[in-house]
């Protein structure tokens, strides 16, 4: 006997959760007649991936420089162009990796490999030491710009910071040119520029490109990270059309995107900046960094995909992606994570399975007019990214008639009428109760062949079937547990005279209500029919439904034979043993 449910025990409220702690955002510029909320994505930005620096120092236990050359390799296959591989000034293994990657010859031509530091002297020069015989190159430079920093962290007044910011880029310019054989792009972000005053990042980033002097042909990006997300991403696209329409050098220099996650709308503020005027995004390939990670480049790409953009990424093999990514990092992927999640294209609800299958069916019967995707309940074709059908529909006590159809339908070539789903539904949630669990693609298989077609009340033995001016006699014989029917009847078709036999042995009311057939391809279902066929397998069969009405309640049966008319007659006994 089951036990009452327990109400669990909450904690009462601690009365440190105090709300007014907190103050609405106060950075956001006024734009009154903003322009990116009437705007579409049209191509795919520049993509710069930090898994290899800003996720890998978010690890417990960062990558070693095998998992690193591993995880690089695999950027570049999915076509990364821009790939910031760590911060060498800070560690001697980021240093080596360095120089593994240059010395080594792992970096194809038209791959950039992208380093930070900080505004310091010492650390430029390590930087630029690291990046030796690199073809070329991005010197990734940074010092804090937000209130709260110039006032608890560096005590310093907006004069300060910004003499920060220009050092650094005066000592990017100076030491790049002792290594004039490689293709310097420097780039700057006023880290923590969404919680700056956005004038006083636009003053910063300027001064910095009066240095550096974009206009005269110097590669220059700007990058402006939303360090912490402290807003809501309409804030933070208001925040980057600002800074596009009011930087003097906007012309001339690329803008760059890097939100992090930490109120889960990392992916909506990068593609709302992006439609405020930038031109890059970096992220990670799963969304892994700092506090609640970076923006998840894969599922913005995705997002670019399914809108019919070319992402610039090849993300076919997403499975793949996610074995490497997570055998460098050691980090699990949510189940439900977009796009790649283990259950992302599943289906438990009986609804949705339903829609799922008869979109399918839509789609196969009209192929002519159906030249784009459009499935209830799935943006994407999962075959697109390398995932099966096998993934979109799984049973559980929560599923319907519509998923167990669905299942048999795709894998072994079953098309369930829907009175036959119906009836097999109910046996398949009863399973499912019993099992307290979600079943396999072979256990429903099973409870499938169990139902009917291995029932052994009524088996069909030898039978013959004349037709005499339309009139159709049947003679044959069926085998029950005990004895062997003679069965002998007329009508007006096989069907017809077999039934009026069977009425005549069992003294039963019997009427056929509904009937289907279709041919099935035996490749995949082979061993399912093997007692079935028998010896005569060819590779196609017939597979019959019937209902019948049996007395006054109703039951459904099916047949399979490589003869149409035994696979009818086969549906019929199917049907009668299960009213047996």
């Amino acid at each position: 006997m089951s036990q009452p449910a327990v109400s669990p025990k909450i904690t009462p409220k601690n009365p440190a959760f105090d709300f007014t702690k907190y103050r609405p955002f106060e950075f956001a510029p006024h734009i009154p007649d903003r322009t990116w909320c009437d705007k579409r994505i049209e191509k795919a930005p520049i993509w710069a991936s930090v898994d290899l620096r800003d996720g890998n120092q978010a690890l417990i236990d960062p990558m070693t420089i095998e998992q690193k050359l591993k995880f690089f390799k695999l950027l570049v296959a999915v076509g990364f162009k821009e790939i910031e591989i760590g911060f060498p000034s800070a560690a001697q293994v980021e240093f080596d990796f360095t120089r593994l990657l240059i010395e080594g010859g792992h970096v194809p031509d038209d791959v950039t490999l992208q380093v930070l530091v900080q505004a310091r002297e010492h650390l430029i020069e390590r930087t630029f030491e690291s990046l030796k015989g690199a073809k070329k190159a991005i010197v990734h430079v940074y010092n804090s710009t937000s209130k709260v920093q110039r006032d608890k962290v560096y005590q310093l007044d907006k004069d300060g910071i910004k003499a920060i910011a220009v050092n650094g880029a005066t000592l990017l310019r100076d030491i790049a040119k002792r290594y004039p054989d490689t293709d310097w792009t420097f780039q700057y972000s006023p880290e923590s520029f969404s919680q700056t005053e956005t004038d006083f990042a636009v003053e910063v980033c300027q001064a910095v490109c009066d240095v550096w002097r974009p206009e005269d042909g110097q590669k220059v990006i700007l990058n402006l990270p939303a360090t912490v997300e402290a807003s809501t991403p309409n804030l933070y696209a208001d925040q980057i059309e600002y800074f596009c329409r009011h930087l003097p050098s906007r012309k001339d220099v690329i803008i760059s995107l890097h939100t992090h996650n930490d109120r889960g709308c990392g992916v909506a503020a990068s593609e709302l900046g992006v439609m405020a005027g930038a031109d890059r995004v970096e992220g990670t390939l799963l969304g892994n960094g700092e506090r609640t990670g970076n923006m998840d480049i894969l599922t913005m790409a995705m997002n670019l995909y399914t809108q019919g953009i070319d992402p610039e990424l090849d993300l076919s093999q997403v499975s793949e992606i996610v074995q490497v990514a997570t055998e460098c990092t050691n980090l699990p992927v949510h189940p439900r994570h977009a796009y790649v999640g283990e259950l992302v294209f599943t289906a438990f609800s009986g609804s949705h399975q339903d829609a799922i299958k008869k979109s399918l069916d839509y789609n196969e019967k009209h192929p002519e007019t159906e030249k784009h995707w459009d499935v209830a309940y799935l943006p994407i074709d999962p075959v697109h990214i390398g995932r099966s059908y096998q993934d979109v529909v799984r049973i559980n006590s929560q599923s319907g008639k519509g998923g167990a159809a669905y299942i048999l339908q795709r894998h072994y070539g079953f098309d369930l009428p829907r009175w036959t789903q119906i009836d097999f539904a109910k046996v398949v949630q009863n399973e499912a109760e019993t099992l307290a669990r979600e079943l396999k693609t072979e256990e429903l298989l099973d409870i499938f062949t169990r139902t009917f077609l291995t029932q052994e009340t009524f088996k069909l033995s030898d039978y013959q079937i004349n037709n005499k001016g339309g009139e159709v006699s049947f003679q044959g014989q069926v085998a029950t547990t005990d004895e062997v029917l003679e069965i002998i009847g007329q009508g007006n078709g096989a069907l017809s005279a077999f039934i009026d036999g069977l009425v005549k042995v069992t003294g039963k009311e019997i009427h056929v209500t509904n009937y289907s057939e279709h041919a099935i391809n035996t490749k995949a279902t082979v061993s399912v029919l093997d007692d079935e066929l028998g010896d005569n397998q060819t590779h196609s069969a017939a597979a019959s439904y019937v209902q019948l009405n049996v007395a006054g309640k109703v039951y459904s049966g099916i047949g399979v034979c490589n003869s149409t008319v035994s696979s009818m007659l086969k549906a019929v006994l199917s049907a009668l043993s299960q009213a047996w």
